[in-house]
């Protein structure tokens, strides 16, 4: 099998990249080990959010956001994508003063997303919500959407336009010959003049393959949902010192997330659950919202999820190989912008540049400098 691109890893930067190539023409390859979504970009908690993130994300996650406006219209599919808007709650004055320091050097950069409010306009918003909690931060154009359709619907325009993804089809070599990448897998032989890795949880090994080591690591975010509950909460809610998320469906369930992290088994392909941590999540989100002390607990689950040290992506080109670019560490905050980091990897393969500053997310940005 030949092809312009081969891209490893079936999440929703793996299927936004190739989206993005096989509509400017390029042909595509996508291997995915597993199945579409079948880790972080199909488990995770399916925020869109611009709200919170740090400053080196900020362009890439104001551009996504607009793009999600229109993507069910632009993909010709349905993300589950609702624009409900996004509160972190803040649970007294330190928190306050936290997020004016920030407001400061977010006004100071020229973004003005994100809005203060007291606890008066915390009620009016989220009338279930602890009283003693003194205020938060709000969003509008933020919101959530559902994993899955999400990057199925990536994978599934991408085939539209010509890409060829192979589920099931795990990578055993990679090598660069010449100017052409040379692919053993489960499904035979590709070549491709150009490699690109999202293979997330995985992707460390995938960049050791071609020279470029990183120090990524894994963990196993978990997840739980409940039965209906009457509506009572619109927006997505998140806290600003506290480990707290949660999102209620239009159905009336409500998905609980948060960051508690269960046993990660890479090796294995498997996760199993810390229930000790999600007895606590669920303590948390009855201490914030007390209606939910009557929830009835439906499902848990976890998913694998690669994080860097810093909790910022790697996003652009390989420095030890040519024709190789990477896009992988999310550290649990990628799914909003696979959309644009799609359209980057693209410009990337296809022009070689991009109109964003990719500098605070290189690979090789923990590597010795030699003086």
């Amino acid at each position: 099998m030949n092809a312009d691109v081969l891209i490893i890893g079936g999440g929703i930067q793996g299927c936004a990249t190739a989206y993005h190539l096989a509509r400017a023409g390029a042909s595509v390859i996508l291997l995915e080990k597993d199945y579409i979504a079948r880790h972080a970009s199909g488990v995770n908690a399916g925020g869109v959010r611009l709200l919170g993130r740090d400053m080196a994300e900020v362009p890439l996650s104001r551009a996504a956001i607009q793009m999600w406006q229109e993507l069910d219209d632009t993909l010709q599919g349905d993300t589950g994508f609702r624009p409900t808007g996004l509160i972190n709650i803040a649970v007294d004055q330190a928190d306050l003063d936290k997020l004016h320091a920030r407001q400061n050097l977010m006004q100071a950069a020229g973004y003005t997303h994100e809005h203060i409010i007291d606890r008066d306009e915390l009620l009016a918003r989220l009338p279930h919500v602890n009283p003693a909690c003194v205020g938060g931060v709000r969003s509008d154009l933020d919101g959530h959407a559902i994993p899955y359709k999400a990057t199925n619907a990536f994978r599934l325009a991408a085939e539209r336009h010509g890409a060829r993804v192979l589920d099931s089809c795990e990578l055993h070599a990679l090598r660069r010959v010449g100017t052409r990448w040379l692919a053993d897998s489960t499904a035979g032989r590709i070549e491709a003049a150009t490699m690109v890795n999202c293979a997330g949880a995985w992707a460390d090994r995938i960049a050791l393959m071609i020279g470029d080591n990183v120090p990524l690591s894994h963990a196993a975010p978990m997840l739980m949902i409940t039965a209906r509950m009457p509506q009572f909460a619109g927006p997505v809610v998140g806290a600003v010192s506290r480990q707290f998320s949660f999102k209620q469906f239009e159905n009336g369930t409500v998905l609980i997330g948060g960051g508690a992290k269960g046993f990660a088994d890479r090796a294995n392909n498997a996760t199993r659950l810390d229930y000790a941590k999600l007895a606590e999540a669920a303590r948390t989100t009855v201490e914030f919202f007390p209606i939910m002390a009557r929830a009835a607990i439906n499902r848990m689950w976890a998913g694998l999820e690669a994080y860097m040290p810093d909790n910022l992506p790697v996003i652009g080109p390989a420095v030890n190989a040519e024709r190789a670019f990477h896009a992988f560490g999310f550290s649990a905050h990628g799914f909003q912008m696979g959309p644009v980091v799609g359209q980057v990897m693209a410009d990337l393969v296809l022009t070689g540049r991009t109109d964003f500053d990719l500098t605070p997310f290189r690979i090789d940005r923990y590597d010795r400098k030699v003086l």
